[in-house]
C-alpha cells in the first residue's frame, strides 16, 4: 500500500506561516491530483485546497482562499503547502491524498483519492 507522508507541521502564533510538504516515494505514476484535508479537533475532515497533476487546475477551499497557496514538483514527487496568516480555527491535523484515477481534476470529496497519509499536526494559538 502506497503511503503518503506529510511533514512541516507545527505551533504557530496567529499569523504567522507554515510550510507543509507532502511526499509520495512510494507512488511510480508522476501524474496524480494532490489534495490537502484537514481535521479539527471535535469537527469531521475537510477539504482545503486541491492541485491536479499539470499544476494547471487548483481549488482552494472559501476558509482559506488568499492565505493558503499549493504548488508542486513533480521532479521531487512532492506538493507543498504554503499557509500564511494563520488563525486559529486552522488548527487541526493536515492530511494530504493523492488521486491517479482523475488526476487532470481537483476532486473535492474524499472518496475520490486512493493513497492517504498519516497527517501532520498544526496548531495555531492566539
Amino acid at each position: 500500500q502506497v503511503q503518503l507522508v506529510e511533514s512541516g507541521g507545527g505551533l504557530v502564533q496567529a499569523g504567522g506561516s507554515l510550510r507543509l510538504s507532502c511526499a509520495a516515494p512510494g507512488l511510480t505514476s508522476r501524474t496524480y491530483a494532490v489534495s490537502w484535508y484537514r481535521r479539527a479537533p471535535g469537527k469531521e475532515r475537510e477539504f482545503v485546497v486541491g492541485i491536479n497533476w499539470s499544476g494547471n487546475t487548483i481549488e482552494y477551499s472559501d476558509s482559506v482562499q488568499g492565505r493558503f497557496t499549493i504548488s508542486r514538483d513533480n521532479a521531487k514527487n512532492t506538493v507543498f503547502l504554503q499557509m500564511s496568516n494563520l488563525k486559529p480555527e486552522d488548527t487541526g491535523i493536515y492530511y494530504c491524498a493523492a488521486n491517479v484515477l482523475t488526476a487532470r481534476y481537483v476532486v473535492r470529496s474524499s472518496g475520490g483519492y486512493d493513497y492517504w497519509g498519516r497527517g501532520t499536526q498544526v496548531t495555531v494559538s492566539s
